[in-house]
């Protein structure tokens, strides 16, 4: 069973984040600031970390900090109400995993928690923050891009939906699961953006690598 430590101050979202995963048989912790986070982390008894930012004694950002320094790579999703570029720029090069901002529905809470264990599961004793298909890397932690010996300037979102194709190689992937992924529930089904995006990534990959599955949805091939 997977034990997950929540670091949240605001009880009412620790309370709720903790119902939901515990009904889908997650063994939840859950602890109010910073110092309570590192102690506990430091155990090595937990599977994932869910972490806010905004914690009484110490920022969200310095407990993640202290954690990769010292050689902890728990996996880790950022929950917080910060929604600025800058501050999910300096969350991932400092080592999250994930990123979520407050309000949330906890339905995409829970699927992110399950790719990161998955993803935990599949690859032990492999670097969890680089991803590599072919010639094309992603380094989660630096957010550089190479394809060959060539550096690939992304854009959030970019790199994102690139994230989220390697994750699943030859696996069709349709519209609605990138929405739901890359961008949340903000926008309309019936919107073109995944398409768009695509065709990004096409131009900056090689138009042959993401591949369209007609009536489906795309496919990034290994």
């Amino acid at each position: 069973m997977n034990r997950i430590l929540i670091a949240e101050d605001e009880p009412r979202i620790a309370a709720f984040v903790e119902k939901g995963l515990r009904s889908h048989g997650f063994t939840t912790v859950v602890v109010e600031d910073g110092r309570q986070t590192l102690q506990m982390a430091d155990s090595n008894d937990f599977d994932l970390l869910i972490l806010d930012l905004g914690l009484p004694d110490m920022d969200g950002l310095e407990v993640l900090q202290q954690l990769r320094g010292r050689g902890e790579f728990l996996p880790t999703i950022v929950l917080t109400a910060r929604d600025n570029i800058d501050d999910k720029v300096s969350g991932f090069e400092i080592g999250a995993d994930d990123y979520m901002t407050k309000p949330f529905r906890f339905e995409e809470l829970l699927a992110r928690v399950r790719v990161r264990l998955r993803d935990r599961t599949r690859t032990p004793g492999k670097d969890p923050m680089t991803l590599k298909l072919g010639d094309l890397t992603l380094d989660l932690r630096t957010r550089r891009v190479t394809v060959g010996d060539r550096l690939v300037e992304l854009s959030a979102r970019e790199f994102t939906l690139a994230e989220t194709f390697m994750r699943h190689p030859d696996q069709v992937m349709s519209r609605e699961q990138l929405l739901s992924r890359v961008w949340g529930y903000d926008y309309d089904p019936g919107s073109n953006i995944v398409d768009v995006y695509v065709g990004y990534l096409r131009k900056k990959f090689g138009s042959d690598r993401i591949e369209t599955v007609r009536g489906m949805g795309y496919r990034m091939r290994r």
